[in-house]
């Protein structure tokens, strides 16, 4: 059917694309409880430590877009997203970048270094969504890669609400912690602007292609909407028909 249909104006098509936000993983049970204020220290900890096998995916999602990319003009935007989370220049002078700005944020809420950057605390769930997201940039066509990153769309507001509400609602959370909130306040609206530009110019050649972005945007926010999933398994008290949620045991071997 959408083979026979005309394409969505530019500005219909992204209108679609916003209109997915209403599946973004703040709306998901874990994220209503932490903008109310109601999570507790460890689930806060359990929230950052998962989040930061995130982090480290996105400048390898970001390069495997890069290496199937022949446009040396949108690489040469693209790759500022490289700097942005693995760090540029000398540390002092402010070139840390997002992945160290994460691991700040896991001593702002009470995490070594070592407990966030071994991925000990990270749930197996968390791991085969970001590993599938990582793949999914490996395999297929760049633009369909560029187009999964656009739950940027629907982030910034997110990290404002962070800024905000945080200092009120979880007062024992070092503010400097905060850092990595800020910087993607900026950082998120210039990605977005790119890759919607791409997105829209790209996927609005055919009605089918439309179709195609928006089932690899709800692909993405699958992703984020099950790392939720596993952050709550792992954190909370949960029951299933008065059973307690069974968490899978773990062998140490040595």
């Amino acid at each position: 059917m959408a083979e026979k249909l005309a394409p969505w104006s530019k500005e219909e098509f992204e209108a679609k694309l916003r209109e997915k936000g209403k599946g973004y993983h703040i709306y998901h049970p874990i994220h209503v409880l932490m903008y109310e204020g109601k999570l507790t220290q460890q689930q806060m900890q359990a929230w950052v430590a998962n989040r930061y096998y995130y982090q480290i995916a996105i400048p390898m999602k970001d390069a495997a877009i890069l290496s199937n990319c022949p446009d040396r003009e949108l690489r040469r935007g693209w790759i500022q997203r490289i700097f942005d989370h693995d760090g540029s220049g000398q540390i002092a002078e402010g070139g840390e970048g997002g992945i160290e700005a994460w691991i700040h944020l896991g001593a702002a809420v009470g995490l070594s270094r070592e407990e966030v950057t071994s991925l000990k605390l990270v749930a197996p769930g968390t791991k085969f969504a970001v590993d599938a997201y990582i793949n999914f940039a490996k395999q297929r066509p760049w633009q369909e890669s560029v187009c999964s990153s656009l739950t940027e769309l629907f982030a910034p507001h997110i990290h404002q609400q962070r800024i905000d509400s945080w200092p009120e609602m979880y007062p024992w959370i070092n503010a400097e912690g905060m850092q990595y909130f800020k910087n993607r306040l900026t950082q998120a609206r210039r990605d977005v602007e790119q890759g919607l530009e791409v997105t829209l110019d790209y996927f609005s050649q055919t009605r089918e292609m439309q179709m195609r972005a928006l089932d690899i945007l709800q692909f993405k926010l699958d992703v984020l909407w099950v790392m939720a999933d596993a952050i709550m398994l792992q954190s909370a008290d949960i029951k299933v028909e008065d059973r307690d949620y069974l968490r899978q045991p773990v062998m140490n071997v040595s």
